[in-house]
């Protein structure tokens, strides 16, 4: 059977020469090769939708390829799309490099200028080995094969506008409708998560922080397993240990994350570190909560032009969600989009707490009754947002599903004390 090989190469010059090689190996099908990282991931996410079968069984990765790193991409690819090998190709052959490629997922490595036998022998190795992981998947193996759970990211515009509240009910939503979930405390120094769900657990993020490679046994021992079926993985109980948790420790996070679950909720707090910003940067959808009221609404501001300076986020790929919503409220969602310059959410969450105040002081949110117009709200956003999957005919969960049509997700209730 010919081995399908991907290149991913960004220099022209480099194109040409890697496909030249390629199409001359014994067996070898290379496919058209792609120009930057994003354009990789995304062809592999829609063959992996259509099956593992259609995924190629080399990715040939060139050190120039980007906007993101190669080893970084190398990565990526390696925790989203197990069953793909990847080979570097580099100028730099050296043993820490070399170490470094291995630790990142790669599979070979190949020195420049390219020579057909190193060439023919790595594609070989790893087109075996790819060969090895699907048959082991095709057994039954419990790895998620599919194109890479949808991360969302909640981040307050401020303390207190009920950042960690949204994320709660997001994640709650998805799961109930039959979604794998995980729900992730990202708001590392005062991350609340467990008070509200009455958990206690000695693992969190911090455990993960340290390790190169994030297996799904390793990442299974760090999560919390809530009763309502929704995977946690906790902020730490001291906040100082939270400075642990790098930029880059959470993009591989993240990524395993994303490699294991169909939906995973990150609630990033109001103060942005370079874990958070990680997480903004590689969500599919960046939720940024405020309430109707000047203070927030600036704090929203602030936050979507960093966003925008750091270049982790442009405003048009933001969506605001307006907490505590009246119908008095001289600050109407229209308002706070034309300020923000951001996409607001169709759906506001009402202003009612007397709703709220009983579980939340009890810490046990996950049991708010379903007549709570607050619960319906959060849900009603999930659909909004996709998280949900409903069953066909069902008009409850057509309710939850939402209209996505008018806003395009990469990535109005009232009343009258909030969330």
């Amino acid at each position: 059977m010919p081995t399908r090989i991907l290149p991913a190469v960004g220099d022209a010059d480099a194109v040409r020469s890697v496909t030249t090689l390629l199409s001359q190996l014994p067996d070898a099908e290379p496919v058209a090769p792609v120009a930057d990282s994003t354009q990789l991931v995304d062809t592999l996410a829609r063959l992996a939708a259509e099956s593992v079968d259609e995924l190629p069984e080399v990715v040939v990765v060139h050190e120039r390829i980007g906007p993101v790193p190669a080893l970084e991409l190398i990565r990526e690819v390696a925790l989203r799309f197990p069953s793909v090998g990847v080979i570097l190709v580099t100028s730099d052959a050296s043993p820490g490099l070399f170490q470094a490629a291995m630790d990142y997922g790669a599979r070979g490595l190949v020195a420049l200028p390219l020579s057909y036998e190193e060439l023919a022998s790595r594609v070989q190795a790893v087109a075996q080995w790819s060969a090895g992981v699907r048959r082991h998947l095709g057994s039954g193996g419990d790895v998620f094969t599919g194109a890479g759970g949808t991360v969302v990211t909640v981040s307050g515009a401020k303390g207190g506008v009920g950042a960690t509240l949204t994320a709660i009910q997001l994640a709650l939503a998805a799961q109930a409708s039959g979604r794998a979930t995980a729900l992730v405390d990202m708001d590392l120094q005062t991350g609340d998560i467990a008070s509200y769900l009455d958990v206690q657990f000695r693992r969190s993020v911090v455990d993960l922080a340290a390790i190169t490679d994030i297996s799904p046994r390793v990442l299974a021992d760090a999560v919390f397993r809530h009763d309502t079926g929704l995977a946690l993985l906790l902020a730490p109980g001291e906040g100082e240990r939270g400075e642990d948790v790098t930029d880059r420790a959470a993009r591989q996070i993240v990524s395993a994350l994303r490699s294991r679950y169909e939906v995973v909720v990150i609630d990033c707090g109001a103060q942005l570190g370079g874990a958070g910003a990680a997480a903004v940067e590689m969500a599919d959808t960046a939720l940024l909560v405020t309430t109707p009221d000047v203070v927030a609404v600036r704090g929203a501001k602030r936050a979507v032009r960093m966003w925008d300076r750091l270049q982790i986020r442009k405003a048009e790929e933001t969506t605001v969600v307006v907490n505590r919503h009246t119908r008095s409220t001289e600050i109407q969602p229209p308002l706070i989009r034309k300020i923000t310059g951001t996409v607001v959410a169709a759906t506001a969450i009402p202003a009612h707490f007397k709703e709220l105040q009983a579980v939340v002081d009890a810490g046990r949110v996950h049991e708010l009754e379903n007549k709570s117009t607050v619960k319906q709200a959060l849900w009603g956003l999930a659909g909004e947002l996709g998280l949900v999957k409903a069953a066909q005919g069902d008009r409850k969960a057509g309710r939850l599903r939402g209209d996505r049509g008018s806003v395009s997700f990469r990535r109005r209730r009232d009343g009258g004390g909030g969330t």
